[in-house]
């Protein structure tokens, strides 16, 4: 990635927001709906994936369709100062954690968690809790996505073995 700093002008936003509606339209579609050529387009695209502002591209996928039946968000609190960086290192040990964040309030980080069904949820919920410096958790469950076209609804990584 370049470290320069990103700019992008309101032709760049046009573009961001037609991939992010569909990250498989054409060139020569997304210069259509902007006023571009697709040559000019993809040297936007290229352009704007060298400066970091594109990070990739991805399928988002129905959940269920990979086995994730079960859905939890789970406050973590930790003894003392847990550094972030040494939280990073136990989420990304667990595969069922889709999001992990550092937050304000009494929770020190919030997890996205995504399991087969309760049972496993509860086996994931009881490895996370005897990592040393965990103090409680507190999970809350899905119901339902009441915006089922958001980015969280989806899926993008495959269920866990």
């Amino acid at each position: 990635m370049n470290s320069r700093a990103a700019s992008f002008d309101d032709l760049d936003r046009k573009i961001i927001t037609a991939l992010m509606a569909n990250a498989r339209s054409s060139f020569a579609e997304i210069g259509a709906a902007v006023g571009l050529s697709a040559t000019a387009v993809k040297r936007r695209v290229d352009r704007l994936r060298e400066t970091g502002v594109i990070t990739g591209f991805t399928a988002t996928v129905k959940p269920s369709a990979l086995g994730w039946r079960t859905e939890a968000y789970v406050e973590v609190y930790c003894e003392g100062a847990a550094p972030p960086r040494r939280l990073a290192e136990v989420v990304s040990n667990h595969p069922e954690i889709t999001a992990a964040m550092t937050v304000t309030g009494g929770a020190d980080a919030l997890l996205h968690v995504r399991a087969r069904d309760v049972e496993h949820f509860e086996e994931v919920l009881e490895r996370i809790r005897a990592e040393p410096f965990i103090r409680k958790t507190i999970s809350v469950m899905v119901l339902s996505h009441l915006l089922p076209e958001s980015p969280e609804a989806g899926a993008t990584q495959a269920a866990p073995e």
